[in-house]
C-alpha cells in the first residue's frame, strides 16, 4: 500500500491569553492517502484554519507531528518547510488570491517561476493547465475581467503547476453561486481522476464534502472520521 500524503498524529495547538490557556486544537489524527478526496467539515471557529495552517506547515503546533510525502514538516528548517511546500502542496483559498495587476497566464505560472524552469516551458505548462481547467480563451485576462468561477479556476491551475502531490483547499465554493460552485466541484473530481491529485477540503458546505471520498468532523478541536 503506498504510504499517506500527509499524515498528522498527536496533533495539538493551543495559546496562552495570560494565565489562561486557550486549547484550539487536541490530539488531532488523520491521513490523506494518495489520490484520496477528504473533507474535513466544521462550523464557523472551530479551527479549520488552524488545522489547515499546521497541516501545510504555516504554523507550528503545540504537540504532534505533521508528516508530508514521508517527511516530517518540523524537523525541517523553514527554507526545506518552505521547498517542500512548493513541490508537494497547492493551495486554493475561498479567496482566490489572484495578484490583479497580472494576467491569468502570469499568476499561474508564479509557483513554478520559482524554480529553475525555462521560461518557454513555464509558459507552455501555464497554458497547458489553463486549458484543461476551460480557460483557453482567457490567457491574457486578468482576474479583473474574470468572473468569480473564472478566477477560482485560475487559482486551481496555479495550485496544479508544479505537480503536487496534494492540493489543500479552504472553503474553495464558498464566495461561489450554487452553479458556479456546481462547476468547481465537477473539475475537482475530473482533475483527480485525471491526474491522481489527492484533495483535501475545508468547508462547512455538506453538499461538497458529501461528494469527497471520506471526511472528518472538526467540533470543539477535536477530529472524527464520519
Amino acid at each position: 500500500m503506498s504510504n499517506p500524503v500527509m499524515q498528522a498524529s498527536s496533533l495539538s495547538k493551543s495559546y496562552h491569553d495570560g494565565d489562561t490557556e486557550l486549547q484550539i486544537l487536541q490530539d488531532i489524527d488523520m491521513q490523506l492517502n494518495p489520490g484520496e478526496q477528504v473533507a474535513i467539515i466544521g462550523s464557523s471557529g472551530s479551527g479549520k484554519s488552524t488545522l489547515l495552517n499546521m497541516l501545510s506547515g504555516l504554523d507550528t503546533p503545540s504537540a504532534g507531528q505533521v508528516s508530508v510525502a514521508g517527511q516530517d514538516l518540523f524537523a525541517l528548517t523553514e527554507r526545506q518547510r518552505a521547498a517542500l511546500r512548493n513541490q508537494q502542496l497547492g493551495f486554493v483559498y475561498q479567496f482566490h488570491h489572484l495578484l490583479p495587476e497580472f494576467s491569468a497566464l502570469e499568476n499561474v505560472a508564479m509557483p513554478l517561476l520559482m524554480s529553475e524552469t525555462p521560461i518557454k516551458e513555464v509558459r507552455q505548462r501555464a497554458s497547458e493547465l489553463l486549458a484543461q481547467v476551460g480557460l483557453a480563451q482567457r490567457l491574457t485576462h486578468k482576474p479583473g475581467k474574470l468572473s468569480g468561477g473564472e478566477r477560482q479556476r485560475v487559482a486551481i491551475a496555479r495550485a496544479l503547476i508544479n505537480n503536487p502531490a496534494c492540493v489543500l483547499m479552504d472553503e474553495p465554493t464558498g464566495n461561489l453561486d450554487q452553479q458556479t460552485a456546481l462547476g468547481v466541484q465537477q473539475l475537482m473530481r475530473q482533475l483527480n481522476e485525471q491526474w491522481g491529485t489527492a484533495f483535501l477540503v475545508v468547508t462547512h458546505d455538506l453538499e461538497l464534502a458529501g461528494k469527497m471520498d471520506r471526511g472528518y468532523i472538526l467540533e470543539a478541536g477535536e477530529l472524527s472520521e464520519r
